[in-house]
């Protein structure tokens, strides 16, 4: 290491580096200042220690907050990474014991995961660990991603792909399809053949309000299309309005197995196959190896053993012995 590089190493403490990264996460001076228990004073000086030592403004101030340049972005991985990997180097080994925890886990999931996942974690917390407690954000992938990052929470479930290396995941089960519809719907005691199903009106699931998705993808190999009259941008309402309505849903079987008896549904088989997709669990690998983290992972997977499209709520119809009434 020369002189020079030691001279610039001394302007950068730990201080200044952590308000570097919490001006990237909150973007506001005051926020920063109360996050980290410091006077205003005292980040404007860091601050100005950050733009001496890389030559740059770093940080523009805005309507909206500090912005930051393009060399604020380009330093952000490197010094995060020097901050986690101090981190990690002066923690003592944590420990993580669910009957006296108090510690507050923060999930980000859809209302899929939630309905499916969650009441059953819930219901391990509240006999192993009384004292913790759980909060769960309505996060799709990237926003999950970005909380993650910024330790806003603690794990992410759903379906995941294409991930960046600082996110380790565990896959919990893999899911499949069934196509509900209303107890009282003409196809609920018929066998859902192609021809039936393209022939009803449909319904789906779609956060960006898309009137297409993944079955028509499948339709198109075939030549074949349905007519979705309705999307919406959670599975809960879905089932909801498909219970009050002759519309028929392509939904996740798991889903529909935990809630078929509390809205009066019948489920078939898909009369195509659809690609099934992964349930996971994913946290940043700075909590890896968290005994916490791994606690909550360890509980998902066994739920997800008892958690079953093959378990409806109710029993099997008598009108055909191709359908069930889930």
């Amino acid at each position: 290491m020369t002189n020079i590089d030691e001279i610039e190493l001394r302007r950068l403490d730990v201080t200044v580096l952590l308000v570097f990264v919490n001006l990237l996460r909150f973007r506001k001076a005051s926020d920063v200042a109360t996050h980290m228990g410091l006077t205003q004073s005292s980040i404007s000086h860091s601050i100005k220690r950050l733009r001496d030592a890389f030559n740059d403004p770093l940080f523009l101030r805005t309507p909206k907050g500090m912005e930051p340049t393009a060399v604020a972005l380009g330093l952000e991985p490197r010094i995060r990474l020097v901050v986690e990997t101090l981190s990690q180097a002066l923690s003592v080994p944590v420990t993580f014991d669910p009957a006296t925890s108090t510690e507050v886990i923060r999930i980000g999931a859809y209302d899929n995961e939630m309905t499916t996942l969650v009441p059953g974690l819930l219901q391990r917390v509240r006999a192993q660990a009384p004292g913790v407690r759980v909060s769960i954000l309505p996060l799709g992938r990237r926003p999950a991603l970005e909380a993650l990052e910024s330790q806003d929470i603690d794990l992410a479930l759903g379906f995941a792909w294409d991930l960046p290396r600082n996110i380790v995941k565990t896959d919990l089960y893999e899911e499949s399809y069934s196509v509900v519809m209303r107890q009282g719907h003409d196809l609920a005691g018929q066998e859902v053949d192609l021809g039936s199903y393209l022939s009803a009106d449909h319904l789906i699931v779609s956060p960006a309000g898309d009137l297409s998705g993944i079955v028509d993808i499948e339709l198109e190999k075939r030549g074949r299309s349905r007519r979705v009259a309705m999307s919406v941008p959670h599975f809960l309402p879905a089932l909801s309005i498909v219970a009050s309505t002759d519309l028929v849903a392509t939904l996740p079987a798991r889903l529909v197995a935990s809630q078929s008896t509390r809205y009066r549904l019948f489920a078939h088989a898909p009369p195509i196959r659809i690609r099934p997709f992964t349930i996971s669990a994913l946290v940043h690998e700075r909590n890896a190896n968290s005994p916490m983290h791994n606690w909550v992972i360890a509980s998902l997977k066994a739920i997800c053993t008892s958690i079953s499209p093959s378990d409806p709520a109710s029993t099997s119809s008598s009108d055909s012995s191709s359908a069930r009434s889930i």
